[in-house]
């Protein structure tokens, strides 16, 4: 049976929090072509916030403050956030209040953006090698598989996209597989528990709880 990541591992939450940050923010708000292939899209913006901390001291420093205002600022361009709490939450988000589901959305978010701000501070030489498409994949849901190399092993990390119709297409991150676990799956686990426990709102209570002792930790 895999086992999941726990929500505040410090060592998996640093691996996991450094790669998909680095993977999701974007240096600019420069609109790119809807027809940028994945493996460019993923590649581009991994290179470009690899850029931006490597050349920012107080980033590489852990200013707390900075990397969060520049998560919080990014990652939500590049992120179908919304399809990513209701798949972390299961079969109750549909049950969810339109309150209930932006207070879980906003209590999530706030949960992965801290998290990501203090992992973004380990980057330091990594560079990210973009592996080959796979083909016969459909835009709805598609996988570009990754290895984040520097000190160490090499790290699996693959990204799972969908392709945003309209004005302002493009492909959007809605899941991330790291070491073999996929980040919603290991979200749904935990959540799952909460929510039987003591419904929608015992698991909303717990993350604003989580994130209080978050911050007072930081």
């Amino acid at each position: 049976m895999k086992n999941s990541i726990p929500l505040f591992s410090l060592n998996r939450r640093q691996i996991l929090g450094a790669a998909f940050a680095s993977a999701v923010l974007s240096s600019s708000g420069t609109v790119w072509a809807a027809d940028e292939a994945p493996e460019a899209f993923i590649k581009r913006i991994t290179n470009e916030t690899l850029d931006i901390i490597k050349a920012d001291k107080t980033l590489r420093n852990g200013d707390v403050n900075k990397l969060t205002q520049l998560v919080d600022d990014k990652l939500m361009l590049h992120v179908n956030f919304r399809r990513m709490t209701s798949l972390a939450t299961g079969p109750s988000w549909r049950k969810a209040t339109p309150e209930q589901q932006k207070r879980l959305q906003d209590e999530f978010k706030i949960l992965l953006v801290r998290t990501y701000a203090g992992a973004l501070g380990q980057v330091s030489d990594q560079v990210v090698v973009v592996k080959p498409l796979r083909s016969g994949q459909e835009d709805k849901n598609l996988v570009v598989n990754t290895e984040v190399r520097g000190k160490g092993d090499p790290i699996q990390l693959d990204y799972r996209l969908e392709k945003t119709p309209g004005e302002g297409a493009g492909w959007m991150i809605f899941d991330l597989n790291v070491l073999g676990v996929w980040l919603i799956e290991n979200y749904r686990t935990q959540f799952t528990k909460e929510i039987n426990a003591g419904g929608i709102d015992a698991l909303i209570a717990s993350l604003v709880a989580r994130n209080k002792s978050n911050a007072r930790n930081s």
